[in-house]
C-alpha cells in the first residue's frame, strides 16, 4: 500500500477482485483498435508488466478462448485456397518480363538473401556497361540471336 492507498505487488498494480472491472481491462487489452486481438500470451505478458490480479493468467486464456472473432480467423478454421495454378509457358522470348525486388537485410543471416545465396551482391546492368541497342540494329540482333 502507497501512500495514495493504492495497493502494488512490486511495481505492478494490484486489481480489486471486481468481476466486471476485469472484464472490461480485458476488453480494452483484447479487442481494441490498438492490441489487434492479441493470442493469450502475448495477452497475458502484455498485462502482466502493469497489473496483477491472482488467477490472471487464466482469465486472459479464458477470456481469448471465447473470443468469436479469434475462433473464426484461426487457421484450422479455414479453408484452403485451392492448389497452386501453373503459370503459362511464354512462345516467344522475353514475352512475360517479372521482377522480384528483394530488399532488406535479414538479421538472422546478417545479409541481404540475394547475397546469401550467390556469395555477392547482385550486379546492376549499369555496372557492367551494358550497350544500349535502340532502332534498326536491335532487330538485326534479335533476329541473328533467335534464328
Amino acid at each position: 500500500l502507497d501512500d495514495d492507498n493504492v495497493l502494488w505487488h512490486d511495481t505492478r498494480l494490484v486489481v480489486p477482485n471486481d468481476a466486471s472491472l476485469r472484464e472490461a481491462m480485458l476488453v480494452e487489452a483484447h479487442s481494441s483498435p490498438f492490441s489487434v486481438h492479441p493470442g493469450s500470451t502475448k495477452m497475458y505478458h502484455d498485462l502482466k508488466q502493469y497489473f496483477w490480479w491472482s488467477g490472471m493468467k487464466g482469465d486472459v486464456a479464458m477470456f481469448v478462448s471465447k473470443c468469436l472473432i479469434c475462433q473464426q480467423v484461426k487457421i484450422e478454421h479455414q479453408r484452403a485456397s485451392g492448389l497452386l495454378q501453373p503459370l503459362d509457358i511464354p512462345v516467344w522470348k522475353w514475352d512475360e518480363i517479372s521482377i522480384d525486388f528483394v530488399t532488406g537485410w535479414h538479421a538472422s543471416i546478417k545479409r541481404a538473401p540475394f547475397e546469401m545465396l550467390y556469395g555477392r551482391a547482385p550486379i546492376c546492368w549499369d555496372q557492367v556497361r551494358e550497350r544500349v541497342i535502340e532502332g534498326l540494329e536491335m532487330i538485326e540482333v534479335t533476329n541473328a540471336k533467335v534464328l
